[in-house]
């Protein structure tokens, strides 16, 4: 892909993605994730209502008539992507590959980070720390994130969502929003998230594809495995190979969706050909 058609790529995401944020989700995701706290603001004079335990008697004595402190939500925030690239991700069925639906969920979420003049930062990961971007402000910043998400190259095709998350660990000290972004048919990652999870507000956002469920009965089938480039001769008319297939899948977002509850952490799942924009308001509403 050269430099132009990127370029093109990027406009197009920015012009979709900032209009949700800006119209919908830039008051939901402010009210969703609070900031680390109230911190002073100003003293002003007591007004019929307020709180007498805000009365700052020092300033009161001196002048005489009552004052008050006032405080206000320390704001500033850092959300951390966390997105999977790994072979799986290039599936599609749909109208779009995951990757393209992963793509413009973060662009998304990184433009709301904004509106909110909070940091955003990625990680993009396969079975290894593939590229990390620190958390920094501003819409220039958001682009190139985008523009990263839409031409980056992985080195390897296969997927370790334990090491992303130790990963994360190690680089963010202080409390992050995180959104993890995967199809997740990967287990074994518990143990990592549960730790992420009791520092950072973490939420797992499962992308798939309704073709991933269940094989058809179509014969015999070349089937090449996206992350480990095995090529396998499939017998789908077997029964038992559908439901050996079957019982993988369900497995795996069995597994998603219990780890994630079980650590305190938020999750939601979202089909290539359904509307994220319901799915991520509807998540943030619940928050609330």
């Amino acid at each position: 892909m050269d430099t132009k058609e990127i370029l093109k790529k990027v406009r197009k995401i920015e012009i979709k993605t900032r209009r949700l944020s800006d119209h919908i989700f830039s008051g939901e995701y402010h009210t969703s994730f609070k900031g680390r706290g109230m911190t002073f603001s100003e003293v002003r004079q007591y007004q019929y209502g307020d709180d007498i335990r805000a009365i700052d008697w020092n300033v009161t004595a001196r002048y005489n008539e009552p004052y008050v402190k006032v405080f206000e939500e320390e704001r500033e925030l850092t959300m951390m992507l966390m997105v999977d690239i790994s072979g799986s991700e290039s599936f599609g069925t749909k109208n779009q590959l995951k990757s393209e639906v992963v793509t413009e969920i973060a662009a998304t979420l990184a433009f709301s980070s904004t509106q909110n003049n909070d940091k955003v930062g990625l990680i993009l990961f396969s079975d290894a720390i593939e590229l990390y971007i620190p958390p920094k402000k501003g819409k220039s910043h958001v682009l190139r994130i985008i523009r990263e998400l839409i031409e980056f190259q992985p080195k390897s095709k296969k997927t370790d969502l334990a090491q992303a998350l130790k990963f994360l660990s190690s680089v963010m000290k202080k409390k992050a929003i995180v959104f993890l972004i995967s199809d997740f048919m990967t287990s074994n990652y518990e143990h990592t998230l549960k730790i992420a999870a009791k520092k950072h507000d973490v939420t797992g956002i499962r992308v798939f594809d309704p073709r991933e469920a269940s094989l058809p009965n179509i014969g015999l089938v070349n089937m090449l495995d996206a992350e480990t480039g095995q090529t396998l001769l499939v017998d789908t008319t077997s029964k038992k190979t559908r439901l050996e297939y079957e019982k993988f899948y369900h497995e795996n977002v069995k597994y998603f969706t219990e780890t994630f509850s079980k650590s305190g952490a938020g999750s939601l799942s979202s089909r290539v050909d359904e509307s994220y924009v319901t799915k991520l308001l509807g998540y943030f509403k619940a928050r609330n």
